[in-house]
């Protein structure tokens, strides 16, 4: 049996829509906006650079070429800025929504940094879509809206207390949602996206995500710190699932007002497991880091210990299947990763380069 979203790309292919990406300039946006362009849609692209690299739109560019890139229109703006959510959704088909300020950790540090971005920014963008008359708006959610719910298997219907201002901003994007939908009628479906994972990640600053910076450290020869003492589990999804997811969301004819769907892999790995595999992957790539041992310790403010989703709904609603998995991915993250530094470093022998051995380092 064909794939539903194997139907939707020939579909889509065939008869191209306009689809406006928020947050066009960083990870995930930027692999939505390359896939979008190599089925042959025209995208419409908005990023403020907070957190978006321009490093990512020149891949966009490499990746697609010339004639498909010809048909990405790349505007800056602020979705906290209502009249650029505005000149963004002129004339667009789908929203994809994925601008926000993530990480745990900043939302802490700066609480109303990131409720700006993600509550009233995320206002703004229904407002404007529902003004412009578009199709549907699908919205990135997040698997920490289920905060101290006691259950491992993360279902849709039951979640806890959020655990972080983060948490908050995203529950509160999803009440959000739920009301538009039932009074304006805007079409909007919501996905709580499971630790995704992928090329393109932002191996710098104070919030890099996890296996950025853990590859940063073990090929340096640094010790990477596991918060926690290895066992607590994530669902890490790769990014290719959560482009397929999001089509499928904007697309799908029969949705419910404000429909949330968990976005996973649909397995649980944990931190000692994605350390094993990140030495493997190292090894395989001709970087020999088997004496790098992680440091641990005490688990960190506003996480969760474990998640895994249950994907039955997202099934069954939309089509949805993870058909890309994680191990091919953190090969691709390596690859990119061990790439770029060797290019930075003019030579191929980065990983020799670095004299510091099992030096504990934070990680985000």
């Amino acid at each position: 049996m064909t794939r539903p979203y194997r139907l939707l790309t020939n579909t889509l292919a065939d008869n191209p829509k306009s689809w406006l990406v928020t947050g066009a300039a960083g990870f995930i946006g930027s692999h939505l906006v390359q896939h979008l362009l190599q089925l042959n849609q025209r995208v419409v692209g908005l990023d403020n650079y907070s957190t978006g690299r321009k490093e990512n739109i020149d891949s966009i560019r490499d990746a697609v070429g010339s004639t498909a890139f010809s048909r990405f229109d790349m505007l800056r703006g602020d979705i906290t800025q209502m009249e650029d959510c505005v000149r963004a959704c002129k004339g667009v088909d789908y929203v994809l929504h994925q601008a926000a300020l993530g990480s745990v950790p900043r939302s802490i540090a700066f609480p109303q940094q990131t409720h700006a971005a993600n509550v009233t920014g995320f206002v703004h963008m229904t407002q404007a879509a529902h003004e412009a008359q578009v199709r549907r708006l699908v919205y990135a959610s997040s698997s920490s809206v289920y905060g101290d719910h006691p259950s491992v298997e993360k279902v849709e219907s039951r979640v806890g207390k959020p655990l972080s201002p983060y948490a908050a901003t995203k529950r509160a994007n999803e009440d959000w949602a739920t009301a538009v939908s039932s009074t304006v009628g805007l079409s909007m479906v919501g996905l709580r996206y499971f630790n995704v994972v992928g090329t393109r990640q932002n191996r710098k600053g104070a919030y890099v995500t996890v296996i950025p910076r853990w590859l940063d450290h073990m090929i340096h020869r640094r010790q990477p710190e596991i918060y926690g003492d290895g066992a607590n589990s994530r669902d890490y999804c790769p990014v290719a699932n959560v482009v397929e997811a999001n089509l499928l969301a904007a697309t799908t004819p029969n949705v419910s007002p404000g429909d949330i769907y968990n976005v996973a892999l649909g397995q649980r790995t944990t931190l000692d497991q994605l350390f094993g595999l990140l030495q493997q992957a190292l090894g395989a790539h001709g970087i020999s880091c088997a004496h790098v041992t992680p440091h641990y310790t005490a688990p960190r403010p506003g996480d969760m210990a474990h998640s895994l989703a249950n994907l039955e709904r997202i099934t069954e609603g939309i089509g949805y299947q993870p058909c890309h998995p994680l191990i091919d991915t953190i090969h691709e993250i390596v690859k990119e990763t061990v790439e770029t530094l060797a290019t930075k470093a003019h030579s191929p022998s980065i990983h020799l380069q670095s004299t510091n051995r099992n030096t504990p380092e934070r990680t985000p």
